[in-house]
């Protein structure tokens, strides 16, 4: 084995062996709004279920040379956000969205996705996802960098709507992971499938 000090090597190389490491990891797709009523939409690997009492989970917003990007922002902002479940039928539109787009242009539109009213929450949805999750703001947590200088936004959200296609929905409160073909991030240009399905039962 080789032993790596992590404060022995560069930002970028930390980031190098993280994301080369932790995988797969699934990829939110969140959409905000700004204050002048952009619709705006990013992917973010850095993801996770937090809680299911209540429903809330996690996606952390990296700093770009120490500034929010329009996500932290807007979502602090109104205290809303909807995340949906990265799958192969939109992955391509997906991936055109972390294009840096300056904070008054939709990436939305400039994909071509379909942005759909939510319920609960003031922020637009994305149709072509088979799983969306309108969400409040339930903290906003800088985290990493230096004082005064944080490298990320810890956005928790609260779920206060799920939306699930039939076609990934089995009725019985279990989503179908084949049907969802869900997308998995690697590193570098990387991405995965979801691949072999198997079971192992856990100890009772």
């Amino acid at each position: 084995m080789i032993a790596i000090d992590p404060t022995a090597i560069t930002e970028r190389d930390n980031y190098k062996l993280l994301i080369g490491s932790i995988i797969p990891r699934p990829i939110a797709f969140v959409t905000t709004l700004s204050e002048d009523g952009v619709l705006n939409a990013a992917p973010f690997s850095y993801f996770t279920i937090l809680t299911a009492n209540p429903p809330m989970i996690a996606v952390s917003v990296q700093r770009k040379a120490g500034e929010r990007k329009d996500t932290s922002r807007n979502a602090i902002a109104k205290g809303e956000m909807v995340v949906h479940i990265t799958d192969s039928s939109y992955l391509e539109q997906v991936n055109r969205t972390a294009a840096n787009l300056p904070p008054e242009e939709s990436e939305v539109t400039l994909t071509g996705l379909t942005p759909v009213p939510s319920e609960r929450i003031a922020v637009p949805g994305i149709a072509e996802a088979n799983i969306r999750m309108e969400c409040v703001l339930e903290q906003a947590i800088p985290v990493g960098g230096s004082e005064g200088a944080p490298a990320a936004d810890l956005l928790i959200g609260r779920i206060v709507q799920y939306h699930v296609s039939e076609s990934v929905y089995d009725g019985k409160g279990h989503i179908d992971p084949v049907a969802l073909q869900p997308i998995s991030r690697l590193a570098g240009d990387f991405y995965a499938k979801l691949g072999d399905v198997f079971v192992i039962e856990r100890p009772r």
